[in-house]
């Protein structure tokens, strides 16, 4: 990118042969203006990769992650002025230049924009009808513009939200029924209003938006459920019913998950290659002997359950062929004849690691 950044220096023929190839644009740092944004959407209109990042270059990622956003701003004073980065922000006008500029917008990212609310999601949406990936973290957006989302971006496949505190399940359901059978990843965390795909620490929760999830997307590949309070076996029948191209599969700390939901999920997703399960307290040695026997395509597996024995290993040994990655952690009740069975049987196996 910096050698074709150069050449475009060279003169203004080079400069009009580099604008229609460029495919992908990225905005770092704080002070992102509506002006900047225009004036980059109208020369480099064949773009279709857009990635906005309005964290502080000062400011370490990994310290913004696991920051807590402050509560609405005052009337009359945007959320930049108040965690002192400036006056300069991108805006639902500036968001809406997007929209205007890159007709050909595939993906957008937008990492940090406070003061991108549901209008200007809303107004994207509709201008950018083959979006494929979306990544929205830490904007002021709420069901509105998710259901916006779901209205016009029927080609949606790739879906990330992070602290969009505005979210509930009603968006999420909203969504699911506009774009859920295109949909393929699905991950959310940090909106506490939300049940979804990829969720962390939400305690929230209710059975409604993953069952809307279940029913209506039904070529998702990826879903992780991490810390859900409130939320039965019924969202992971609806799941073993509705996505039956499901591969990759992560339960952490869902204390209120059964045999009877992973029973779903094994007569269902016949296709899992990726299963992790941590810390579901009421989920044991059977119903992983089941799942197991039906997802002989598993090459991935972590374990982290008190419940787990012998017997489930054992299993894994006799039905899981191609499964390369064993990960087992706290599983007291397992012993040397599991493990040896995972040794004869498991014959590809590369990664192996008991804790």
């Amino acid at each position: 990118m910096s050698n074709r950044d150069a050449c475009s220096l060279v003169c203004k023929r080079w400069l009009g042969l580099e604008r229609p190839s460029r495919d992908a644009i990225r905005i770092g740092g704080s002070g992102i203006t509506d002006a900047l944004v225009r004036l980059l959407a109208r020369r480099f209109m064949n773009a279709q990769n857009v990635y906005i990042n309005e964290i502080p270059i000062s400011l370490p990622a990994r310290f913004v992650r696991g920051r807590r956003i402050n509560r609405p701003p005052l009337s009359g004073q945007s959320v930049s002025e108040q965690n002192g980065m400036g006056t300069s922000s991108l805006s639902d006008s500036g968001l809406a230049d997007v929209g205007d500029g890159f007709k050909r917008l595939e993906k957008l990212s937008l990492i940090w924009c406070s003061n991108v609310t549901d209008v200007g999601l809303s107004s994207i949406a509709e201008k950018s009808k083959v979006l494929k990936s979306l990544d929205i973290q830490a904007c002021h957006v709420g069901d509105k513009g998710l259901v916006a989302v779901g209205k016009y971006c029927t080609q949606l496949e790739d879906l990330n939200l992070w602290s969009c505190k505005g979210l509930t399940d009603t968006g999420l359901i909203l969504l699911a029924i506009g774009c859920g059978r295109t949909l393929k990843s699905l991950g959310l965390a940090a909106c506490a209003k939300i049940t979804d795909a990829s969720l962390a620490a939400c305690r929230n929760l209710t059975d409604e938006a993953l069952q809307a999830v279940g029913k209506f997307c039904q070529f998702l590949e990826l879903l992780a459920l991490y810390s859900f309070q409130n939320f039965t076996d019924k969202s992971l029948c609806a799941i073993g019913k509705g996505c039956k191209k499901l591969k990759n599969l992560t339960f952490i700390n869902c204390d209120f998950l059964s045999d009877i939901g992973l029973d779903s999920i094994a007569v269902g997703c016949t296709e899992l290659m990726h299963l992790e399960v941590n810390g579901c307290q009421n989920i044991g040695t059977s119903r992983l002997q089941f799942i197991v026997k039906s997802c002989i395509r598993l090459f991935e597996l972590a374990l982290h359950c008190q419940k787990v024995e012998n017997d489930a290993l054992c299993e894994i040994g006799l039905g899981c062929k191609d499964l390369q990655s064993l990960h087992l952690a706290d599983c007291s009740g397992i012993g040397d004849e599991s493990i040896c069975s995972i040794a004869r049987g498991c014959k590809n196996l590369k990664k192996l690691h008991i804790s």
